[in-house]
């Protein structure tokens, strides 16, 4: 348990100073890294790979259809040195709405670019860099809506980019913000959970836990689920905030929890999945998968499947574990299924991987990077 917590640690202090890493005159333009999952819309994925390239392939066949690369733009590194350009790390999933895909980065801005034709739509900001983005952005209503580590909630209207609101939280938040009707819910390293209307940012309500919290929320039946640093999978009342119930996992709760039938399912850094009532949080069984789960899992038909850090990916129901393949690589992102097919982003090679999701048979396989 100590070397999995060290690990995990060890992952959040990089990402907490590799945003310094540029800031004098010894960059040495090491290729960036993240752990970007895929999103599916109309026959097409998207996803951010290792290079720091917003990729489109085609989901039948794994074929590239374009890649943009996010770079910053060359500029003074400051006492006459000079800055080269350098690509972008990407950790969040991007999101598609309409013609256009948006993916944030860590270097502070979110990109809106046409899925067709991998054309830039626009950026944010136009001008200057906010802190790092390290979840993804969340499009409703007309709007694009992300966390940044400068602690802030921004709403963008999503065709031009303009700014329409921003929220100020306690700390940085790591957090993909997760939307329900007029509602965005979304977690801080301030410990708390907020709930903020989507069409001017107010609060609605605050829900205080013992961790900083970077999993992305689930809403389900009425009940916000989130994870906390603290150990605890927390169900909170939607409307007002209160607290349902709470369930201690060994470890953190990284991956955001997933529902099949009554039942949540949430992947804890101590290796396990539990599977808890999400009436009364009482534990239906437990799935230990020998490995950290910080992915966030997937349904497909009535069976979970999850991976774990090791590189197996497993189905599950509420009483039975299958393993289905193992990549025998590293796996962080989030998951990504469509018509019977889990889609897996490895991070040692950066290959994407489509497996079939009952036989677990590979359809197809595609190295992202450039060698």
């Amino acid at each position: 348990m100590q070397v999995k917590c060290s690990r995990i640690l060890l992952l959040v202090s990089f990402l907490l100073v590799s945003g310094l890493a540029g800031a004098g005159c010894t960059q040495t333009g090491a290729v960036p890294r993240g752990w970007s999952g895929a999103v599916s819309a109309d026959g097409t994925l998207f996803l951010g790979s290792m290079d720091g390239e917003l990729v489109a392939l085609e989901a039948s066949t794994g074929a590239r259809l374009w890649e943009v690369p996010l770079e910053e733009a060359k500029s003074s590194g400051g006492f006459g040195c000079a800055a080269p350009a350098s690509s972008v790390a990407i950790y969040g999933t991007p999101a598609v709405a309409g013609d256009l895909v948006y993916v944030s980065g860590y270097n502070g801005k979110v990109y809106a670019i046409n899925s067709s034709s991998g054309a830039l739509r626009w950026v944010y900001p136009r001008e200057g860099n906010l802190q790092p983005v390290v979840g993804g952005p969340v499009v409703a209503s007309g709007r694009v809506y992300f966390g940044s580590a400068d602690g802030k909630v921004y709403a963008l209207d999503a065709a031009t980019g303009d700014m329409e609101w921003e929220f100020s939280a306690g700390d940085k938040i790591w957090s993909t913000p997760a939307v329900d009707g007029d509602t965005l819910y979304i977690g801080s390293f301030d410990k708390k959970l907020y709930a903020l209307k989507t069409s001017d940012g107010s609060k609605k309500w605050e829900f205080e836990t013992e961790g900083a919290i970077s999993a992305t929320p689930l809403i389900y039946e009425g009940t916000v689920y989130i994870g906390s640093f603290d150990r605890y999978l927390y169900a909170v009342d939607a409307d007002d905030g209160s607290l349902r119930w709470k369930f201690m996992g060994g470890n953190w709760f990284w991956a955001r929890a997933a529902p099949c039938d009554s039942i949540i399912y949430a992947g804890c850094l101590d290796g396990k999945v539990y599977a808890l009532d999400a009436d009364t949080g009482d534990k239906v069984s437990e799935f230990d998968l020998g490995s950290p789960v910080s992915s966030s899992p997937v349904l497909v038909n009535s069976s979970l499947i999850v991976a774990s850090e090791e590189g197996r990916v497993y189905s599950l129901t509420s009483n039975r574990k299958a393993t289905l393949r193992d990549l025998e690589e590293k796996v962080s992102a989030p998951l990504c299924a469509g018509d019977g097919v889990v889609y897996v982003h490895t991070q040692k090679h950066d290959t994407l991987y489509a497996v079939n999701a009952e036989t677990g048979v590979t359809l197809w396989s595609l190295p992202l990077g450039k060698e």
